[in-house]
């Protein structure tokens, strides 16, 4: 038992420390957090462009435990749940319990106003991973530095975005191709990335030898957490947020080739996630065995590799064709 914190955000920077978070999830944590902040206010969460750098309102922790509460919650996150996909409403739903969970112990809180929501049946998705030239068109893109390399490194190294995202300079080994990562619970992993990465990581880095590898284009705002400041330059590590929205803005029309220019504001890119999986399906397709894609997805059970071993549409296609007893006939 403990005081409970002035704030709810104060509350969910407690959670995020007090209950071990690893640094590469306590991004999409405080995210989805903060999304439930509004509606413990019976506020819709503002959604696309609007989200980024918007503050939910102050109010105490214990406001959760308002009676009223479960009902309003429920018709919030109906709504919530008919904007967004099935896997981000229930990861935020799971997010969220996990805190409330926490904070109960604390004795800040008593009940959990999220009981009565139920999570959104997901479909299978079977097509995540890119083919091979939406992977070449990608390299095509007339884009900056910083993206080119966080891009180049998310694909060469199937690592999750929140973990690349969150690597400093000084956790990079250049010289072995790999960088040092925690994962949940404190154990040290690494990633490792391929010539496209080196070649670019010195032009990003720029001397630095310190500090986020990928930051923001301008100075850090007051507050932010010096672990997310370049000591040398002063600007702020990128986010999570901001490195995805980048991502689907530039990919609309990859993802969307028949569309023209103009009808760009109503298309819908790619996400990040998608460069992990398209490299561990490639990886899959090319005979990789199991033992090392265990190791390269840094995955706890076989089991978890399934959502790779589907051969994507260039596969399948070579595949028929080397089989075709017409093409056979002709060589």
């Amino acid at each position: 038992m403990s005081a409970p914190p002035a704030t709810y955000t104060a509350a969910v920077e407690r959670y995020l420390t007090g209950a071990g978070i690893a640094k590469s999830s306590a991004r999409i944590y405080r995210i989805s957090l903060m999304t439930w902040g509004w509606m413990f206010t019976g506020e819709r969460a503002p959604t696309g462009p609007a989200r980024r750098g918007a503050k939910p309102p102050l109010f105490p922790v214990a406001a959760i435990d308002d009676p009223v509460l479960p009902e309003v919650l429920a018709d919030l996150a109906a709504a919530r749940a008919d904007e967004m996909d099935a896997d981000t409403v229930n990861r935020e739903l799971s997010i969220a319990r996990k805190a409330i969970g926490w904070w109960q112990r604390q004795g800040w809180i008593d009940c959990d106003p999220t009981i009565g929501i139920e999570r959104r049946p997901a479909p299978p998705d079977r097509t995540k991973a890119l083919a091979e030239n939406q992977i070449a068109a990608l390299w095509r893109l007339d884009i900056s530095l910083r993206e080119k390399t966080c891009w180049k490194m998310l694909y060469e190294s199937a690592a999750r975005a929140d973990e690349v995202l969150c690597l400093n300079v000084e956790d990079l080994h250049p010289g072995d191709k790999r960088g040092r990562t925690l994962a949940k619970g404190g154990a040290t992993e690494w990633i490792h990335w391929q010539s496209g990465t080196a070649q670019l990581l010195p032009r990003l880095i720029a001397g630095r030898a310190r500090g986020p590898l990928f930051l923001t284009g301008r100075k850090a705002p007051a507050g932010t957490p010096t672990l997310d400041v370049c000591p040398e330059t002063g600007r702020a590590r990128l986010s999570y947020r901001r490195a995805e929205e980048i991502f689907e803005e530039n990919t609309r029309l990859l993802a969307n080739p028949l569309a023209s220019p103009e009808d760009i504001e109503d298309l819908d890119g790619w996400t990040l996630h998608r460069l992990r999986h398209s490299a561990l399906t490639h990886d899959a397709e090319d005979g990789t065995s199991t033992p090392m894609l265990l190791a390269r997805s840094r995955h706890a059970s076989v089991r978890s590799l399934e959502r790779y071993a589907r051969p994507g549409v260039d596969s399948v296609a070579r595949h028929v064709a080397e089989r075709d007893p017409a093409a056979r006939r002709r060589t």
